[in-house]
């Protein structure tokens, strides 16, 4: 399975962006995709999840509101739309892959990563 993330970029505060991660390689809906992000200086987080099967979607709370994570599997590409940016969503974002339905928030639960795309919000 590889993953690859993508449509990071620099946007002033208030504004949206929308990341992409592309899955090749996934032989089952019995999965989950999720995505993180890591600041400076910190350890990377979760921040939204969804289920490849039925599409159930979950985000940390600091995000609920103002992201929204969706899936086209026809395209096996999952998608974080991101409105509303404040300054402290700056991080890279990265795309995991986990088999089996449940979407954690543990890093450790993921076994398959993509590179990263990083977002920087401005003030």
């Amino acid at each position: 399975v590889q993953l690859q993330a993508s449509g990071g970029g620099l946007v002033q505060a208030g504004g949206s962006l929308r990341l992409s991660c592309v899955v090749s390689g996934r032989t089952s809906n019995d999965a989950a995709t999720a995505w993180f992000r890591q600041a400076p200086g910190k350890e990377r987080e979760f921040v939204a999840g969804i289920r490849w099967s039925g599409g159930n979607q979950y985000y940390t709370d600091s995000v609920k509101g103002r992201f929204t994570v969706s899936k086209i599997s026809a395209k096996n590409t999952v998608y974080l739309q991101m409105n509303s940016l404040k300054p402290e969503d700056t991080a890279v974002y990265y795309c995991a892959l986990r088999w089996g339905s449940t979407v954690h928030e543990a890093t450790r639960m993921y076994s398959f990563w993509g590179q990263g795309t990083p977002v920087t919000v401005s003030s």
